[in-house]
């Protein structure tokens, strides 16, 4: 996610958020598909839906619980940990305080379930018998999500309808268990593995529909529209509804390239950033492997939020705010939508990359006039401000780069660290061993890890790979001791 940041003295006072291919992908640790049956009423707003899960044991052990995360209670009222910020609040609650929250009513094809987590985040489906490595388990869950109006990731605004995370997620697999991720408000607090979705969504006739996958099927019911769209291998599944949509089109290579827009003055200029970073990526990383990109115009508090094959932008972004944006979130498919990393742990290993790539994207197309030295000169310069001043104010300024997201104390220091302390590890490490290699193990990366969740260990090895010792530079950048 591309959060723009805040002021220095705001910063400052935060001290004083149809057909599936089946069987195991070799890269992943468990297998899962999602069939969504879903309508959504705007006059109370509220989705309701059902949700077949097929999920199959690709691990070694025994599973005998299955965790889902249930990200919309993150929007209930006294949550332990809201989505907002208090630096993003009145920006993001625009009709004053709002609430949402998703409601379990049924889990068929278990023995029994709970609400659990740490806030009320994760259902938990007690099985009726345990899975071996490559047993299946269908279970059928009925829920419903209750939006806030918020600008935000999952929430109605004032013209849009924003539908990330609106269904229980599998909890991604790490180190033999699902891992549960609580809704912090600074970062990305997601790990989901990759799976297959059918989505089958009815909504009033004049609702369009951004979102993850292609769309294959409308049909008209009176007064209503069911909008059928799937997605192969994806890491999420997330939409935008409007009555406001218009939108235009273009091709970059083989992907088609839609663009959602309401509010945009330049939409042409928009959509051909857009093109223009796609072609870049897959030249320097390689071919997309999606046949749809979708940019959708909305209201958020913030920048910008990447899903697979779908970003959601800000309506309030102009000029060269529009224009990184986009090419950040263009980035944002090869690094977290297909070579994935745990975004709440190494937030930098894809926030980062995909500002550097970015960035290298304005050194190719001048035309921007955004030159890579000054853009890396700015991001050191923030990144020396926040050590000048939290050392100041805290007495002291803790620059490691693995961590929890729980552990940064504002957005400010969250783009510090995972995004300006990264823009400049990159560079520094493209100066030292040269365009040809550096690419090189971008490239490999991508290639070897595609669709898998990657630690630093898979990154770092890439670089090995092409005969690269780099173990010691990434080591000290990550844990605090490289001087900048």
């Amino acid at each position: 996610m591309k959060r723009w940041v805040c002021l220095l003295a705001a910063a400052i006072c935060i001290f004083c958020s149809g057909i599936f291919l089946l069987g195991c992908k070799k890269t992943a640790k468990v297998y899962t598909r999602y069939e969504i049956t879903a309508e959504y009423s705007p006059e109370n707003r509220t989705l309701t839906g059902a949700v077949k899960v097929t999920f199959e044991n690709c691990g070694d052990g025994e599973i005998s619980v299955l965790k889902f995360q249930i990200y919309p209670n993150a929007y209930r009222k006294n949550a332990l940990y809201a989505p907002v910020s208090t630096a993003y609040a009145d920006a993001a609650y625009y009709a004053g305080e709002s609430y949402g929250e998703m409601s379990i009513s049924s889990v068929n094809g278990s023995k029994n379930w709970e609400i659990m987590g740490e806030d009320k985040n994760i259902l938990c489906v007690f099985l009726e018998r345990s899975l071996f490595p490559g047993d299946k388990v269908v279970l059928d869950i009925g829920f419903i999500t209750k939006l806030a109006q918020v600008n935000h990731c999952t929430g109605v605004t004032a013209r849009t309808i924003n539908l990330g995370n609106f269904y229980p997620v599998l909890c991604g697999f790490k180190n033999g268990g699902f891992y549960e991720c609580v809704y912090y408000s600074c970062g990305d607090p997601f790990y989901t593995d990759c799976a297959d979705y059918k989505l089958r969504l009815t909504l009033p006739k004049e609702y369009s529909v951004a979102a993850t996958g292609v769309l294959t099927d409308e049909e008209m019911l009176e007064s209503k529209k069911v909008h059928t769209m799937y997605a192969t291998n994806v890491r999420d599944f997330a939409l935008v509804l409007s009555k406001n949509y218009r939108e235009e089109r273009a091709k970059a290579g083989d992907t088609e390239l839609v663009y959602y827009y309401y509010a945009d003055k330049e939409p042409s200029k928009s959509l051909e950033v857009a093109k223009e970073a796609f072609s870049y990526y897959e030249k320097m990383f390689g071919e997309y492997p999606y046949a749809q990109y979708t940019l959708a115009e909305t209201g958020l508090c913030f920048g910008s939020m990447e899903y697979p094959t779908l970003t959601m932008l800000s309506d309030a972004l102009s000029g060269t705010e529009r224009v990184r944006a986009i090419a950040h979130e263009v980035a944002h498919q090869w690094w977290y939508g297909v070579v994935g990393s745990d975004q709440t742990k190494n937030a930098w290993q894809d926030e980062g990359l995909a500002e550097y790539s970015a960035i290298c994207f304005f050194e190719e197309y001048e035309k921007y006039e955004l030159k890579r030295e000054n853009l890396v000169t700015e991001a050191l310069r923030e990144y020396r401000s926040y050590y000048d001043v939290y050392g100041s104010v805290l007495g002291r300024t803790d620059t490691s780069m693995t961590r929890d997201l729980a552990e940064y104390i504002s957005e400010y220091e969250y783009k510090c660290l995972a995004v300006d302390k990264a823009v400049v590890m990159f560079d520094t490490l493209r100066k030292s061993v040269g365009n040809k290699k550096f690419f090189s193990s971008l490239k490999r990366y991508y290639g070897d890890t595609m669709y898998a969740m990657n630690g630093v260990g898979e990154l770092v090895g890439a670089f090995e790979r092409t005969g690269l010792d780099v173990g010691g530079f990434f080591d000290s950048f990550l844990s605090g001791t490289a001087i900048l």
